[in-house]
């Protein structure tokens, strides 16, 4: 096959499109975009129901309470924003669910800001906040699904070259090509495949994975106008056994303005997990810079707050302790706490407690099993426990002992982790931290019940691990608060 014939394999929405360069947009860009948009809409929302009020409207005396109510209207909207996930880009790329989650985020924003006392304006007439109300869910849900239509078309896309058509490669490019499926987790991530380079002749001038591969190395810089390249992705395994040559074409590239990355550090930035079956042996990929002071910062902080959280989660227990006895003696009579042993940090095992969701002795015949959807050991009001996540609030006391924190990777039982380790690489790194109540592959994936699903969950695991601060900590509890409030707890 010769370039010319290849060249018809280009999709149309690839040939150059010079006009429209600049809304070719970067993941961060799009965040920042639907996040800016977002706080413009429900500003311009309080300023015109303000406006409604003589007593209200803008004037220069007024301007320092101006500033505390969009101030806080502000933080409002980015609390409701991450409750709904509303800057999750396949989310905003569907448009059903990108208006969904603006409505909801929108109602959330407008009930709570004016039932915030003193931080916000005094609500005078039932017009003032029609009009709040009104502009605000109109103006998210005509954005958003403006958004849904128009920014995830090709002509904003990112044009990303692979280099490499091997196992990672045609991974890469599968979930690429299969983006625009709801399902997807690079759905709207703004990433367009325009081929393949690889050194070996036999993959030369073929189609791999519905993309063409365009030679080898030596044709790298020359394609990077061609077909208008933004990012070069490595997509081999061990960056160790990258040639000389190779490794020369792409410092070339990085050299004339192309973004050169990995195909690891993509999945960071798309999925927000590190793919431990394509990082090799680079243990860089896995663990993050130790000699840092914000990590040493960012412990302690981490652990003032546990502990602060833990008195307020003992509380609630203690309020909510009374009805789930009652029920559990009437709907399953047994004990109400139930205490498992699980890995922590360093590998060492500790007791976890919980209120009981299944029946007693539930693994008496079958020995250690993962739970199944629809499991008939868990008890009716177990299952409404396990939904709600109320069946956490006892490892409040794991958390004051140091055994646990709030936010961090869910522990792993004994019997299951010589199993996973054995099958999954990196899996112990996971025990470097203390693990969780709650946590970044709870929010992020369904209940596991394999070993794929563990090896899912690992990668998200990694990905905290990495890039622990208290933003990330604050994002996952709200996550939670929303996932508990919807019942979606396993």
């Amino acid at each position: 096959m010769t370039d010319k014939s290849l060249s018809v394999l280009i999709p149309k929405r690839l040939a150059p499109h010079a006009p429209w360069a600049a809304l070719r947009l970067r993941i961060s860009e799009r965040r920042l975009l639907l996040g800016t948009v977002d706080l413009t809409i429900v500003g311009l929302a309080l300023w015109l129901a303000l406006a409604t009020q003589p007593g209200l409207s803008w004037r220069a005396a007024l301007t320092p309470l101006y500033l505390r109510w969009f101030v806080t209207l502000a933080g409002v909207w980015l609390v409701a924003a991450l409750i709904f996930d509303l800057y999750s880009l396949p989310q905003a790329a569907h448009p059903r669910q990108a208006v969904r989650g603006a409505l909801g985020a929108g109602l959330m924003t407008v009930i709570v800001y004016t039932l915030t006392p003193w931080l916000t304006p005094p609500l005078l007439s039932r017009f003032l906040f029609v009009v709040f109300a009104a502009v605000t869910l109109t103006g998210l849900a005509l954005w958003r699904f403006a958004y849904a239509r128009f920014f995830t078309q090709p002509w904003t896309k990112q044009r990303v070259l692979v280099v490499g058509a091997g196992r990672a490669g045609v991974e890469l490019a599968r979930n690429l090509s299969q983006a625009s499926g709801v399902p997807s987790p690079y759905r709207g991530s703004g990433y367009e495949l325009a081929g393949f380079i690889d050194d070996d002749a036999l993959l030369q001038e073929q189609v791999v994975a519905g993309a063409p591969v365009w030679g080898g190395h030596a044709r790298l810089l020359s394609l990077l106008s061609e077909l208008q390249i933004d990012e070069v992705i490595v997509a081999i395994t061990n960056r160790h056994a990258i040639r000389p040559e190779l490794l020369e074409a792409l410092i070339a590239c990085a050299e004339h303005g192309c973004r050169v990355t990995t195909m690891s550090a993509l999945a960071e930035r798309v999925l927000g997990r590190v793919p431990v079956l394509h990082i090799g042996h680079n243990l860089e990929d896995v663990f993050p810079a130790q000699d840092d002071v914000m990590s040493r910062l960012t412990a302690i902080f981490k652990r003032a707050t546990d502990l602060t959280a833990a008195l307020v989660g003992l509380a609630a227990l203690g309020l909510v302790l009374p009805g789930v006895a009652l029920a559990n003696r009437l709907g399953s009579p047994g004990p109400i706490f139930y205490r498992q042993a699980r890995v922590g940090r360093g590998g060492r095992s500790f007791a976890i407690y919980k209120l009981r969701s299944m029946v007693p002795n539930a693994e008496a015949g079958t020995g250690a099993v993962w739970a199944a959807q629809d499991d008939t050991r868990i008890t009716p009001v177990g299952r409404w426990l396990r939904r709600t996540r109320l069946d956490e609030l006892p490892q409040m006391i794991n958390v004051l002992r140091g055994e646990m924190s709030i936010v961090g990777p869910r522990p792993e039982r004994p019997e299951f982790v010589a199993q996973l380790a054995a099958a999954i690489p990196f899996y112990r790194a996971r025990h470097s931290m203390r693990p969780g109540v709650t946590g970044w592959a709870q929010v992020q994936y369904e209940y596991g019940r394999s070993v794929e699903d563990a090896r899912i969950k690992l990668e998200y695991d990694l990905y905290y691990v990495r890039h622990v601060t208290p933003l990330l900590d604050l994002q996952i509890l709200f996550r939670t608060v929303a996932i508990a409030l919807q019942m979606k707890g396993a």
